[in-house]
């Protein structure tokens, strides 16, 4: 059955499941935002542990390509490293590969979009680690070298127990900071939850109808999630003195 003019269609039939309805492809939007976000921010967090070690371990080398790494992409806007890593990078490799003789390739839009927003993520990860390792009492670490404790052991047992509760505030933001740059991802056409309510209220005309409703679920996703990492900090707490007023 053919769907009447939009301007006869309510805001509930219009965001409905229906045939003439755009749920589905905002909810489609919505875990395509979410699977991202999850992707980048595991993937950042692996980058930023690796960054801070580096920064505050590593060598004279790795402390100046840390140093650099961090500087540069807390400098530059998200949308302008995504269109970097995903036109000017890749066209540079074709470049290559046909001066070499071989084919053209065509980055999958979603590994693009995890590996960019990882590397952002990365990069803010790092420095919230790192002044979460820098809360921990450096006497503590000392005492566990001095015993003859390996660096992976300290690690496991003295540092990353104590910058837990530090990091999670950080890390929480940082999480919400990621399922909101899902986002940016619409510049490259991929369906996350922006993309898709924009096609929906260019389709329709409909904008009062669709964006509120995608700002309400990013509110939802963002209520969600402070509670969660609300939960988490509390677990990673427990057993520490309360030194708020």
């Amino acid at each position: 059955m053919a769907c009447p003019p939009v301007a006869e269609l309510s805001s509930l039939t219009l965001l409905g499941f229906g045939e003439c309805g755009w749920g589905a492809a905002l909810l489609s939007g919505l875990g395509n935002s979410i699977l991202i976000a999850v992707g980048a921010y595991a993937m950042g967090f692996v980058i930023g542990v690796g960054g801070a070690f580096g920064k505050l371990y590593g060598g004279p080398v790795v402390k100046d390509l840390a140093a650099v790494y961090t500087t540069l992409v807390r400098a530059v806007p998200e949308l302008v490293l995504i269109l970097i890593l995903y036109y000017a990078v890749p066209g540079l490799v074709n470049e290559v590969l046909l001066a070499l003789g071989q084919d053209r390739i065509v980055l999958p839009q979603f590994i693009t979009g995890v590996a960019v927003l990882a590397f952002v993520q990365g990069a803010y990860q790092t420095e919230v680690l790192r002044g979460a390792i820098l809360a921990v009492p450096h006497g503590q670490i000392e005492a566990a070298r001095a015993m003859g404790m390996p660096p992976m052991l300290v690690a496991r047992r003295i540092i990353f127990p104590q910058m837990t509760a530090n990091a999670v505030p950080g890390l929480g933001n940082l999480w919400l900071n990621a399922t909101k740059d899902t986002a940016l991802l619409a510049v490259i056409g991929f369906a996350e939850l922006t993309k898709a309510t924009y096609q929906a209220s260019a389709t329709t005309k409909a904008f009062f109808t669709f964006y509120p409703a995608a700002m309400g679920l990013y509110l939802l996703v963002s209520l969600a999630s402070i509670y969660g990492f609300g939960r988490i900090e509390k677990w990673a707490r427990k057993g520490q003195r309360d030194v708020r007023g």
